[in-house]
């Protein structure tokens, strides 16, 4: 086990506040016992902010409301008219998302326990969906809302379970399309096509839900799984799908669709499991307690949070606190507090896009000050989308990457340092930078960088030092 580092107050409080926070205008409201600040934290996520935005079940019904006005403009001799509708729910669409947006940047930079709020965005990011899909409109926010921030420091079984039943997983990966080839939707299909003089279309399996639960989700690429696995796995989850028709299934927790269900019991790593819906809660519960599981989820864990290459023995214990509760996440987080290399005093990561401009909006107060929620969170917006980091948009099932190398491009820089100027034009003379720099880094603050920031030419180019400093830049 790495030593304890000897850490004064300050300091732990700067990496409490940095590394497992999201930044602070000031160390001194953490306390005395930044590490009991962080573990009072663990638990689910603040809810969302703001107004007007949809549940699950309200993103569902926009969802089949749209599906409808297309088969309208499709089949209705005054098209034009259907294509209005269409076009006004696509606005719809579009004040959702901008929304949603704003909600996740605004909760992020006003929340009171931004622990809570990283291993969101880690969760979210995990679990990863996007409105680039054009399936998935109108539901991510729902998603993160409604499947991950309430489950984020629960049993993982739980947040696996609620994550991979929302409409919003079903349709961003494709599983809504899946039927069984002995499925009564295909059987249906064939003897349609028959009747027409057409040859009989068999709709296959779409394995893209089961591949990424078993190689993102949980298991990991060298989790023991193969490709009967996967094929087994996809059949299993044939049925779940967001319904179609109103006053179904399509806004019920559990969207369970038996027609399209691949009939007879299937075998997933050497366990059989029955037909119908109950089968996926099953293995959903083997899989969040498998071996491999707890490693992949400590690993990724332990690099988000201490360093791009974890330290083994770290993730051994992380992993291990996972086996020894059953999965119990809350188990898992304040393993990590305890661990010492985890209060290294030197940062070892760098902060993402995201991080970076819900840190810079932390430090400045910014959702404190006399400015309109909406025109804030649309600000932080743009500045992701200047950064590279498009909004709820990650740009595979992947997630977004947790490696400082994927950020430190030299576009990728310099497109920092011209939101830190636009930032510094635009704030600088409203703030302190050089308190500032005191006050929110601490004993972090390096000698050198202080004195740059003191010699700045003004308080533009003073604040944009800070954002830029690597004392800041990194966590």
């Amino acid at each position: 086990m790495a030593q304890s580092p000897s850490l004064s107050p300050a300091a732990a409080a700067a990496i409490a506040a940095h590394r497992f926070g999201l930044g602070e205008p000031s160390l001194d409201g953490l306390g005395a016992d930044p590490r009991g600040w962080l573990a009072a934290q663990i638990g689910p996520a603040d809810p969302a902010l703001g107004e007007g935005l949809l549940d699950t079940a309200q993103a569902v019904a926009l969802v089949h409301a749209e599906a409808t006005a297309r088969r309208a403009a499709r089949m209705d001799t005054k098209a034009a008219e259907g294509g209005a509708a269409a076009a006004d729910l696509a606005g719809h669409y579009r004040e959702t998302i901008l929304a949603d947006t704003r909600s996740r940047l605004l909760t992020a930079a006003q929340t009171r326990r931004p622990f809570a709020e990283r291993l969101q965005l880690f969760w979210c990011n995990h679990f990863a969906v996007s409105v680039a899909k054009g399936s998935t409109r109108g539901l991510v926010g729902a998603f993160e809302r409604d499947a991950i921030r309430p489950n984020i420091a629960g049993p993982f079984e739980a947040l696996l379970w609620a994550s991979t039943t929302h409409p919003a997983m079903l349709r961003y990966l494709d599983n809504h399309l899946s039927a069984g080839p002995r499925s009564r939707i295909v059987a249906r299909a064939a003897r349609r096509a028959a009747m027409n003089g057409e040859g009989p279309r068999v709709t296959g399996l779409n394995e893209n839900l089961a591949r990424e639960v078993l190689e993102l989700h949980t298991l990991g690429v060298d989790g023991g799984y193969g490709q009967p696995d996967v094929t087994a796995f996809a059949a299993l989850l044939t049925g779940w799908r967001i319904a179609n028709a109103p006053g179904g299934d399509a806004t019920a927790a559990h969207p369970f669709d038996a027609a399209w269900h691949e009939p007879g019991r299937k075998t997933v790593l050497g366990r059989t499991y029955p037909e119908g819906p109950q089968a996926l809660r099953q293995l959903l519960g083997d899989l969040a307690q498998h071996p491999s599981t707890a490693r992949f989820l400590a690993t990724k864990l332990a690099r988000h949070f201490v360093a791009d290459d974890p330290p083994a023995a770290l993730v051994d214990r992380l992993a291990a606190a996972y086996r020894r509760s059953g999965g119990q996440l809350g188990e898992v987080y304040r393993e990590l507090l305890a661990a010492p290399e985890a209060w290294q005093p030197a940062p070892a990561k760098l902060k993402s896009p995201e991080e970076f401009v819900v840190s810079s909006a932390r430090l400045l107060s910014l959702a404190d000050r006399p400015a309109p929620p909406k025109l804030l969170g649309a600000s932080l917006g743009t500045g992701l989308l200047a950064l590279g980091q498009r909004p709820q948009a990650p740009p595979s099932p992947a997630g977004w990457p947790d490696r400082a190398e994927d950020w430190l491009g030299p576009d990728a820089v310099w497109k920092r340092v011209e939101w830190a100027t636009r930032v510094g034009d635009r704030l600088g003379r409203q703030v302190d930078a050089r308190a500032l720099a005191r006050a929110s880094l601490g004993p972090r603050l390096d000698d050198a960088t202080a004195q740059q920031i003191d010699r700045a030419a003004d308080g533009a180019q003073a604040l944009a030092l800070l954002l830029m400093a690597p004392e800041f830049q990194r966590r």
